[in-house]
This record gives C-alpha cells, sequence and structure tokens, in this order.
C-alpha cells in the first residue's frame, strides 16, 4: 500500500521523514513553552506566562503548518507522540535559558531540512521551509532579548522580577 502511496506525492521518503521529525519537534516546543507558561503562571510573573502561553500557540501552529504541507503533497504525516517535558525550573531566568536554547536546536533542524531539500533538489519544500528560516530569526532575536533584559534588570532588587515580568511580556 505504502508503493501505491508513493507514487501520488512528489515528497522522496526522506524528505517526509525529516519533515515529520520537523514535525514532532516543533510540537514539543509548542509542549515545552506550555510548561513554561504554568510554571511562571504558578510563581507569579502571569505576563511572562502569557507572553510563553501565545508562543506555546505560534509552536502548535508551525507543527500544523509542516503537518499539513506533508498531506497536502501527498505524504503521510506521523502525529507525534507528546513526550515529558520538564515542568519545574529553578528560576526566572533558566526558563529562557532553555527558551533560548530549544530555539537555536529547532533552528539547527530547520537548517537540515533545508540541506535534505536541497541534496534531494526538492525546490517546493524547501522554499516552503524558507518561511521558517525567517521565522527562527525572529524567535532567536526575541529569546535573546529576553535574556538581555535579565542583564539590564537586577532580579534580586525589590521590583526586579516585576520590571523583567512586563518587559519580558513585551518582546515581539
Amino acid at each position: 500500500m505504502k508503493d501505491l502511496l508513493r507514487t501520488s506525492t512528489s515528497l522522496s521518503e526522506g524528505i517526509e521523514q525529516i519533515l515529520n521529525l520537523q514535525a514532532k519537534i516543533e510540537s514539543d516546543a509548542s509542549n515545552k513553552y506550555l510548561a513554561m507558561a504554568a510554571w511562571l503562571d504558578r510563581n507569579g510573573f502571569v505576563n511572562t506566562a502569557e507572553y510563553l502561553y501565545k508562543q506555546a500557540e505560534e509552536e502548535r501552529e508551525h507543527f500544523l503548518k509542516v503537518f499539513k504541507y506533508i498531506t497536502d503533497m501527498g505524504g503521510i504525516a506521523i502525529t507525534p507522540s507528546v513526550p515529558e517535558v520538564q515542568q519545574e525550573f529553578a528560576s526566572f531566568r533558566e526558563v529562557f535559558d532553555i527558551a533560548l536554547q530549544n530555539e537555536i536546536a529547532v533552528t539547527k533542524a530547520i537548517n537540515k531540512v533545508i540541506a535534505k531539500c536541497r541534496a534531494e533538489n526538492d525546490y517546493a519544500t524547501e522554499d516552503f521551509m524558507m518561511w521558517y528560516v525567517a521565522e527562527q530569526r525572529e524567535e532567536e532575536k526575541n529569546a535573546r532579548r529576553a535574556l538581555e533584559l535579565f542583564e539590564l534588570i537586577n532580579e534580586n532588587e525589590a521590583t526586579g522580577k516585576f520590571a523583567l515580568d512586563v518587559q519580558i511580556a513585551k518582546i515581539g
């Protein structure tokens, strides 16, 4: 049956597999942001929590976009399993240290998809993925900006955590 379906798509098996992996990475990113938002919420950082709830939704949209592309191209989109994600964080800052590392990992994964597209001359998928390249520039910039704010605002001062909560929520 898979061979019969394979004739209905211009996606190679390798491209389909790497796109399904990218969909999983985007889905996982959404879940990580959701856990971060919940931690922030229960620790009183309501503004920043709202910011990360929005980030979680945006990552879910990124997942669905890849997932739908696979099906639109006649491929087989695999619904990713939901892995355990970190629920507790040592500090307000750690949330954003992890967020930046996650964004860098997503960028690297997108670059692998683009490299695979180029190796297989899949220009349609490369064109589709270029939106993600631009999006990741913004995502990394925003994550770095959040960390910069920790350098500018002393979270140990009386109003530092409050100021961080307000300012981080304004990013993007």
